[in-house]
């Protein structure tokens, strides 16, 4: 559905610089009897009232020459008392708080004209925190490690949140001015050339957004419109009004910022955080239709786009084309993968892990992307789920580390800590051989030990002092007494403590880990390619549910066998007289002990190997 069709009514707010030189300012504010433009030159304030448009909308026209660049501007309500920033400012220099900054997209120079996006099947995913990836925290910084991620044999990158958020620390989902980049990662300019410099180097950026909530701190938007509704609840308070009264201003405020990034930042594609607390009754969900604009402006910048969900319904009406009642998106998160895959390594059964545990879960979740496809939920005490069958497996996003499944734990500490090492190269083998697409969270493929706990720097002390309880209160419900050490969401060192430490090189067992990373990595690309992604299986060589084996249909020339347990396993009558072994994850190559690719009798705890004739062949990189 195109904007045209479902906007009767031009819906756009910001500031648009006209041809003749003049400047327009547009912002709705049905809530407001008047709106006056602030504008600041030289330290002097001015204050002119803007004309009142039909359904709330105001409009001022002011002459280029009034301005120097960057100009700061705000609005007056008459229901507020004092100047507020822009709702669709696109930089905000100075906080949330404060006035915003004119931007100019277009002045950028880009150099990748002849770059043209990514397809699902192309995506091997690495999520990245531009807070901690490096001490800086800058976009700038974070563009010179991008050598090491091609190196590694990284695709796409993908963003968390960026949107101006109140002070520099936070994990970005706190933001509250979606328009604008920001200020402490380097702004909006320097997000430009961290997307042109990752495009030059063969790497494609996608972008997590934020449209189910907006932080607490500096969210002015109920002040202009209603733009949220109590007709329905989200765990960060009331729900964005996608379909109540006056509600198309509001969807249009958010497939506008979509297309934003899209167009003046280049962004690849979208990741749209917890879309099933999206609320809307709409024929056409806000999902869909976003979908369908960010495609058509991906092709008016002659650039392929994806849109990823992030849902923990198991929904698969995500990712199901719309002649089949689906909304057509171009991928969706399970996270069935990994918590199957985390429960049945580390043991643990709290919260949402009581749902899994087994070998069994492992496979399936390996096979039909979700354990729960409308089977009970121990954890939600219903059916959960509806199957993924005929849904091509590049679709779903798996992973086995994200920045929530690591930092929603009292201490934020990785599998790597977790696990043995065998357990967490096999961990990384069952990733990355799967047919769907990879997600890794920064620093995996080394091992980094370093925590990811949940960060944040409010400015109000009431809110800090009220996270803080919050995250005591999450973590003592389901699990041990000492969860209430809870590393502290608002201390410096809590974010110090999540920066990368980049000294895999130093250390045999990380750079081990580094290798088996970068060498799966290649086998996912790799022509012609090992397996096929959407015959491959996972099935049992033993009644015990220990040794699982993984390979395609129709006789691939590889396969894969995988002790699960903690202790070695004979292959004797499992593996064909013709097979030789051509990789295993026990190599010393990647931190284990074996030292030859000699024929593999005993699998060694959690050890996988893969087997094949003798035209097949996988490189130790």
């Amino acid at each position: 559905m195109t904007s045209d069709c479902r906007q009767p009514h031009d819906d756009r707010q910001g500031v648009v610089r006209n041809a003749d030189g003049t400047y327009t300012f547009r912002v709705w504010a049905p809530h407001a009897a008047t709106v006056e433009l602030v504008t600041w030159r030289d330290g002097d304030e001015r204050r002119d009232r803007m004309q009142l448009q039909e359904r709330g909308f105001y409009s001022l026209r002011r002459p280029e020459g009034e301005f120097s660049l960057p100009f700061r501007y705000a609005y007056k309500l008459d229901t507020f008392d004092r100047p507020l920033p822009d709702p669709v400012s696109r930089f905000q220099p100075d906080g949330v708080h404060q006035p915003s900054a004119y931007f100019i997209a277009d002045r950028f120079a880009w150099t990748d004209a002849g770059w043209r996006g990514q397809a699902m099947r192309d995506l091997a995913i690495y999520e990245l925190h531009v807070g901690t990836f490096t001490p800086e925290g800058t976009f700038d910084a974070a563009a010179s490690r991008l050598a090491e991620l091609v190196d590694l044999g990284i695709t796409a990158i993908e963003l968390m949140p960026i949107a101006q958020f109140p002070g520099e620390r936070n994990w970005g989902y706190d933001g509250v001015h979606p328009f604008a980049v920001q200020n402490s990662y380097g702004g909006p300019e320097e997000l430009q050339r961290f997307v042109d410099a990752a495009h030059a180097k063969g790497l494609g950026v996608l972008l997590d957004v934020v449209y189910n909530h907006l932080g607490p701190e500096g969210n002015y938007l109920s002040l202009f419109g209603p733009y949220f509704s109590k007709r329905h609840a989200t765990p960060w308070g009331d729900a964005v009004n996608f379909s109540g009264p006056h509600s198309d201003p509001v969807r249009r405020y958010f497939i506008d910022n979509a297309r934003m990034w899209i167009r003046d930042f280049h962004i690849d594609g979208l990741r749209l955080d917890a879309v099933h607390a999206i609320h809307d009754e709409s024929a056409i969900p806000l999902p869909a239709e976003l979908r369908d604009e960010v495609h058509a402006e991906g092709a008016a910048c002659g650039r392929a786009v994806v849109v990823i969900a992030e849902s923990n319904q198991n929904d698969s009406r995500l990712v199901r084309e719309r002649a089949c009642g689906g909304y057509d998106l171009d991928g969706v998160w399970s996270d069935d993968f990994h918590h199957a895959l985390h429960s049945f390594l580390t043991g643990e059964r709290q919260s949402y892990y009581v749902d899994f545990g087994t070998a069994g879960d492992v496979a399936k979740a390996w096979n039909d992307a979700f354990v729960h496809d409308g089977t009970y939920s121990p954890f939600r005490h219903c059916r959960h789920g509806t199957s993924a069958a005929g849904v091509p497996r590049e679709r779903f996003v798996v992973n086995v580390q994200t920045h929530d499944q690591v930092g929603n734990r009292p201490h934020g500490d990785r599998l790597t800590t977790l696990v043995s090492p065998e357990a967490l190269r096999l961990s990384a083998a069952l990733l990355l051989l799967s047919p769907y697409t990879p997600l890794l969270f920064m620093g995996e493929e080394y091992g980094e030990t370093r925590p990811f706990p949940f960060f944040a720097t409010f400015l109000d002390a009431g809110l800090v002092e009220s996270v803080r309880a919050g995250r005591a209160r999450e973590f003592s419900v389901d699990r041990e007494p000492q969860a209430f050490d809870v590393s502290d969401p608002h201390s410096s060192a809590t974010r110090d403590a999540a920066v990368l430490t980049w000294d895999w090189a130093n250390d045999p067992a990380q750079a081990g880990l580094r290798r088996l990373y970068r060498t799966l990595l290649h086998v996912r690309r790799a022509a012609p390619p090992l397996f096929d992604r959407q015959s491959m299986q996972a099935s049992f060589a033993d009644r015990d549910a220990k040794l699982l084996v993984l390979r395609s249909n129709g006789g691939s020339a590889a396969a894969a066998f995988a002790n699960l347990t903690d202790a070695p396993m004979p292959l004797s009558g499992v593996i064909g007289e013709r097979r030789h072994t051509v990789f295993t994850t026990n190599h010393a190559h990647f931190g284990g002990g074996r030292t030859s690719l000699d024929r593999v009798d005993v699998l060694e705890p959690y050890e996988l190997i893969v087997t094949g004739d003798q035209g097949c062949r996988i490189p130790l990189l």
